[in-house]
């Protein structure tokens, strides 16, 4: 009978806790690099746009004439609310307000400036459009919003469609938002740098205590052999050696020089040399 064994991964928190603590500097060092980062690509290389809003009311036949109103003319103007925008970004209108402006873009590219939202249960509709030219941006908008309402009027059974707010000058860009992109890229940062950490930890598998041993392979160790330690004595017994052997052929020159009797006015140097030699 095969017997099968699996494999249990144990993660303890507070030793993960520990390796980010351990690694913090780096962290925060990613953090910082990656949010300068998108602070410098925000506010200095992507171009600043500014967005001008537009307000219109539209009215049907009996609001115009001071009639009363139905439930079903309410619904009525409700419903055909949502076709407004169609009718605001149709490429009639887009193009009329191109040749106005004499403007060098495609109706494909200019829609993309162009945003119209409705409120529910309401026939207020805002167009907003976003241009790197505040003082053009307004402009436009306002050309957009006449165009429209008389497009509008052209084309559904509406009496009048009214200005409830004239387009504004915006002072402050609507993006990049410096602010968000550094906290976004600050946090980032942070994320990636942690995960890498976390991620190199837990495929980590080496050996590196005797509570590893004890943990992972369910050994017990008998004894510990501090590698510094080791690596001390050895270079001590190799430098013992290494004197003992200078100085036994120091002792080995002096004594032929003695029973020889050739070399009475040599110093030490040269009877440790003689004796290396033979």
């Amino acid at each position: 009978m095969e017997r099968r064994y699996e494999e249990e991964i144990e993660i303890d928190l507070m030793e993960i806790c520990m390796v980010l603590l351990r690694y913090l500097w780096v962290i925060l060092a990613a953090a910082v690099i990656v949010g300068g980062a998108a602070f410098t690509f925000s506010r200095f290389v992507v171009t600043p746009t500014y967005e001008s809003t537009t307000r219109i009311l539209v009215l049907n036949r009996q609001e115009a004439a001071g009639g009363s109103l139905t439930y079903s003319d309410l619904q009525l103007g409700t419903s055909l609310t949502k076709d407004y925008p169609e009718l605001i970004q149709s490429r009639y209108v887009v193009e009329k307000v191109i040749e106005m402006f004499e403007l060098d873009t495609s109706y494909e590219a200019f829609l993309k400036k162009i945003q119209v939202s409705t409120k529910s249960d309401s026939r207020i509709i805002d167009i907003t459009l976003t241009d790197p030219d505040p003082a053009l941006a307004k402009e436009i908008a306002d050309a957009l919003r006449d165009i429209a309402a008389q497009r509008i009027v052209e084309v559904t059974d509406i009496q009048a469609v009214n200005m409830v707010d004239e387009a504004n000058l915006p002072q402050d860009p609507a993006n990049p938002n410096v602010v968000k992109w550094t906290m976004i890229g600050f946090l980032l940062g942070g994320f990636l740098a942690a995960a890498v950490v976390l991620v190199r930890f837990l495929l980590d598998d080496t050996i590196k205590s005797s509570e590893d041993i004890e943990k992972y392979l369910h050994l017990s160790t008998l004894g510990l052999i501090p590698l510094g330690q080791a690596e001390y004595d050895g270079q001590t017994k190799k430098k013992t050696g290494k004197f003992s052997q200078r100085k036994s052929s120091k002792s080995t020159g002096a004594a032929a020089a003695d029973s020889g009797g050739n070399y009475p006015d040599a110093d030490d140097e040269d009877i440790v040399d003689l004796g290396e030699e033979d």
